[in-house]
């Protein structure tokens, strides 16, 4: 009995000791977005970590750092090899290490088991205040944008003084990773650090000149101190082209985040959306357009943006772009359809593309724009393409082709006025690869247009000889038969249909093949 309980009990504890691990894995595994797969038996020890450091060369100290990041992210510890860094690597002019050592302090442990700061975090925020007053900018400015990622207030607060210093540096590098550091420090702790952050920033976006230090100081602006965002976008409306890319998608980003909240403010933003419409910088102009629909249906902000999009789509090479703004251009149609007839031309433009994904798109939507005011002018371009189709070796030319004469046979029977001059032209094509489409097309005209019906049953006997497939043939003998009533025209197709069959029997011709017979070889 006693034997029993004292093997329960060792297994009692086993248990409890292998639930333990499986919770501590599970909880390390939880607090970790990214695990990277090292080779255990490669891997260097704590040891060997640290004496790499004290006596190895940069190239020692490098490897040796990459072996202790790479082990820490995938859940291990090393915490004697902090004062080794900081001993032997902090002072190192190497920018490559210099950089490893910004990864090895982003990942380290800076708290105890009680959550106080390490004393060892003290050299450390030395370390860090010696680089942010550095001579070399390339390490002023990696310290600050590593800086954007602490959330450790005990270390930043002693490192405001010389992040400030920063915003007044004379290379425009430093100066737009301090503007982004304050950024993401009054972001994560406001007025605890930087009471006068926002008052810093309006002093700094006024009299600050690079593109892309104004960006991000206009950032902290729309984020931390919208008011102060407001007032500088009024006074600089007409500047925005002049600060840059960067700069005009803040403003659109911060013009939907205030029209979205009061839609009352509207009216202080159009000015600058119709001036960003014209950006030399496509993702501006487009961005631009959009924010504008969904700020106003007025039709004229409708057809600036239609134009504006149009623009883009023949303007830009990339397909990918083409096919995003088709799809803008299609979401648009369904409310403001008799505006965007009014671009249709312009849409049009875009079946220029060998792409054909590209044309189908434009295709669907232009059908559904077409209207009486523009039928004919959509009529002589979908012809010219089908023209175009035979005359070019394009890629996928047949599909494209019978996609030209789909749409031209939707449009003849919306419009009746437009058959006349589209059935003759259509088939030229009956010996090509859509052949099977205009076929069809012409028997739907003949049935509907009885006016017609003469004039293209005489079309059709000039190019019964051309036809090739006997489903096209089949289709063309039922129409004639239908449809043949006066006796010259039955005389006619009678003719051509004999001439085109030929003599009597019907049978394939078979060649003989002439074989080489051997001449014999006297022996």
């Amino acid at each position: 009995m006693h034997q029993w309980k004292t093997e329960r009990g060792a297994r009692a504890v086993v248990l409890a000791s292998a639930y333990c691990c499986t919770m501590a894995t599970a909880a390390n595994e939880q607090s970790c977005t990214v695990l990277f797969g090292t080779d255990q038996a490669n891997a260097l020890s704590q040891e060997e970590v640290c004496e790499a450091l004290e006596n190895g060369d940069d190239k020692a100290k490098i490897a040796a750092i990459k072996s202790v990041i790479l082990s820490m992210l995938s859940g291990e510890t090393f915490p004697r090899v902090m004062m080794f860094v900081i001993r032997f690597c902090v002072n190192t002019d190497n920018h490559e290490l210099k950089k490893h050592l910004v990864l090895y302090w982003e990942i380290t442990p800076k708290y105890d088991n009680q959550h106080k700061l390490l004393t060892e975090m003290v050299l450390v925020c030395n370390a860090f205040m010696i680089d942010l007053r550095h001579a070399n900018e390339y390490v002023r400015g990696s310290m600050l944008r590593f800086l954007c990622k602490l959330r450790e207030p005990e270390l930043l607060d002693p490192l405001i003084p010389a992040i400030k210093e920063c915003l007044d540096h004379r290379h425009s590098f430093v100066r737009k990773n301090a503007a982004l550091c304050v950024f993401y420090i009054h972001k994560s702790f406001g007025d605890r650090l930087l009471p006068d952050g926002p008052e810093l920033i309006e002093t700094f976006i006024n009299a600050e000149t690079d593109p892309a230090a104004r960006r991000n100081a206009f950032l902290f602006l729309f984020n931390e101190a919208e008011d102060m965002a407001m007032d500088y976008l009024a006074n600089h409306v007409d500047d925005i082209a002049k600060y840059g890319d960067g700069f005009s998608l803040c403003v659109l980003e911060l013009t939907r985040k205030v029209c979205r909240r009061d839609p009352a403010q509207k009216a202080r933003f159009v000015r600058s959306l119709f001036s960003m419409l014209n950006a030399t910088s496509a993702a501006v102009s487009y961005e631009a357009a959009w924010t504008l629909v969904s700020l106003s249906s007025a039709p004229t902000a409708v057809r600036a943006a239609a134009a504006t999009y149009t623009g883009l789509l023949n303007s830009q090479s990339d397909n990918n772009v083409k096919l995003i703004v088709l799809e803008r251009i299609a979401e648009l149609q369904k409310h403001h359809s008799k505006v965007l007839q009014e671009v249709l031309m312009d849409l049009l433009r875009a079946l220029s593309s060998p792409n054909i994904d590209i044309c189908k798109k434009t295709l669907e939507v232009a059908m559904d724009l077409v209207g009486p005011r523009n039928i004919e002018e959509v009529v002589q371009v979908l012809k010219r393409e089908v023209v175009r189709t035979r005359d070019s070796d394009m890629e996928k030319g047949g599909a494209y082709r019978t996609m030209l004469i789909q749409s031209i046979h939707t449009c003849a029977v919306r419009f009746p006025d437009i058959a006349d001059s589209v059935v003759h032209v259509l088939m030229d094509f009956l010996n090509t690869d859509g052949a099977m489409d205009v076929i069809v097309f012409v028997r739907a005209i003949v049935e509907q247009y009885p006016n017609l019906r003469d004039s293209v049953l005489r079309k059709l006997l000039m190019n019964f000889g051309d036809m090739q497939t006997a489903p096209v043939i089949g289709v063309a003998l039922w129409i004639l038969g239908e449809y043949c009533e006066e006796s010259e025209l039955m005389t006619e197709a009678f003719e051509e249909i004999v001439t085109s069959v030929g003599d009597p029997p019907f049978v394939a011709e078979e060649k003989e093949e002439e074989e080489d017979v051997p001449e014999p070889v006297a022996v």
